[in-house]
């Protein structure tokens, strides 16, 4: 649709059997789409049609930042917004980073245990940070600290909401 802001939605980790099909993945396709974005997922490569092999994450980023390039260039006052679950969460941070166009992200469980986010020193955007009281997979304690960090940087916002009870697939 033309002049609509951009979202691009990224899935858990390939390994634990995350794809653009993931029920959190679908749930930000839906939301975006009915707030007007022109919206995108896909499977990170090796994941059912695509074309390549799992790498840890090197690879992806450099999947998503063709598959940014590829988009119609937007107009400065359009934002693009990276919204990823899990592995999702630190491959869209990653890019965060290589792409100043890049306007805002949400970050749903962002396994700050398992990832070094040190890179996002400074983050260039501001976002939304959600994740599970009761997340055994991404524990609160390494998300606070992930959100304590953000937070010391000036000229952005990084809002944090939990889900009480809610674990890292957010079942019930």
């Amino acid at each position: 649709r033309p002049r609509a802001p951009v979202a691009m939605i990224l899935h858990p980790h390939p390994q634990g059997g995350g794809t653009m099909n993931d029920r959190i993945t679908q749930a930000l396709y839906k939301t975006f789409v009915k707030r007007g974005f022109a919206t995108l997922r896909f499977n990170f490569r090796g994941v059912g049609h695509s074309d390549g092999r799992h790498s840890e994450g090197r690879g992806e980023v450099d999947d998503l930042q063709a598959t940014l390039q590829g988009l119609p260039k937007q107009t400065p006052d359009l934002p693009i917004v990276l919204a990823g679950y899990s592995f999702g969460a630190w491959i869209g941070m990653q890019l965060l980073m290589r792409r100043p166009e890049i306007t805002g992200f949400i970050s749903v469980s962002p396994p700050a245990n398992m990832y070094d986010f040190s890179f996002l020193a400074p983050c260039p955007s501001s976002g939304l940070i959600v994740n599970g009281t009761a997340d055994r997979v991404a524990p609160p304690k390494d998300t606070h600290t992930l959100v304590g960090k953000l937070r010391e940087q000036k000229g952005i916002t990084i809002t944090h909401e939990e889900i009480e009870g809610a674990d890292h697939f957010f079942r019930d």
